[in-house]
């Protein structure tokens, strides 16, 4: 899978529906606030994207808001039907 880099991190693709990665868009909504997080999921609707932050069991950010696990059910409750999305993980050195 493609690398990308955000403020000096880097991020695997690890998926992209119906080609929902967009470059310029994930970085012009990309803070040091989602540095914290395991993996990004990025989701459109009318047009717009929204980044949010879902963690592993293991950090310290963990809640059942954010595990990674819950992924599906996050999509299918809060994103717009069948939507483009794609899913960053954290690449670890």
């Amino acid at each position: 899978m493609k690398i990308e880099k955000f403020l000096d991190q880097k991020y695997q693709i690890i998926e992209d529906e119906k080609n929902g990665f967009e470059r310029e868009s994930v970085e012009h909504l990309f803070t040091d606030y989602f540095l914290d997080y395991d993996y990004i999921i990025g989701d459109w609707s009318y047009g717009k994207l929204r980044l949010k932050g879902f963690c592993d069991k293991t950090n310290p950010k963990y809640n059942t808001k954010n595990d990674i696990n819950q992924k599906e059910n996050y999509l299918k409750t809060y994103c717009a039907y069948q939507c483009r999305y794609f899913v960053l993980k954290k690449v670890v050195e």
